[in-house]
């Protein structure tokens, strides 16, 4: 079997927009509900913005110049939707997916993926929990999804100024040395007498 990539791209080459759309949600799409749920932290607002993506993939296709990989695409789709669930402004304007055939990709990849996240301790969600969506974004693109530091900067670049990746690794390792300080941090404070 073809790897989703090539399947993209035959899709592509021959203008098939719907077979690429699909391929994109059915290959890429339960790494992006699992990054959704990472970052959201909430199943519902993972099932909004995955909706919404898929939506963006489905309109967005015929756009899609493969300049980058499609999965770096798929996951600036993501990014986008995660951003916009978190503004909640659309929800807010009652804007709600109809029955069209990306809703019903989006339903099928949700009902029939067995996407199964473990509960992390209640440490590791308090420490989560303290990193701003960004910072949660870099971590999860760059150790979960294994994207490289361009496709990163390449998505968190989407709606706004371009992003150096460069500056994405300093900022990375800021991160990982606050995630250790905060561990740290919380041994130090439970070995406290009561």
């Amino acid at each position: 079997m073809q790897p989703v990539e090539a399947r993209i791209r035959a899709a592509l080459a021959v203008a098939d927009h719907r077979a690429a759309a699909s391929e994109v949600i059915r290959g890429y799409g339960p790494r992006v509900l699992g990054y959704l749920h990472r970052v959201l932290g909430d199943s519902d607002d993972a099932s909004d913005a995955f909706s919404l993506f898929a939506e963006q993939v489905w309109r967005g296709i015929p756009g899609f110049e493969q300049r980058s990989s499609a999965k770096t695409w798929a996951f600036k789709a993501a990014w986008s939707a995660a951003m916009k669930v978190r503004d909640d402004a659309w929800r807010r304007l009652g804007r709600r997916l109809d029955s069209s055939e990306a809703s019903r990709l989006a339903d099928e990849v949700r009902t029939h993926t067995a996407v199964r996240l473990e509960r992390q301790r209640a440490e590791l969600e308090a420490l989560k929990a303290e990193l701003s969506m960004q910072d949660q974004t870099l971590l999860v693109l760059r150790v979960d999804q294994q994207l490289s530091w361009d496709e990163v900067a390449d998505v968190l670049s989407s709606g706004g100024a371009p992003v150096d990746p460069a500056t994405l690794r300093k900022r990375y390792e800021r991160i990982k040395a606050r995630l250790a300080e905060l561990v740290r941090a919380r041994r130090s404070d439970d070995d406290l007498p009561s």
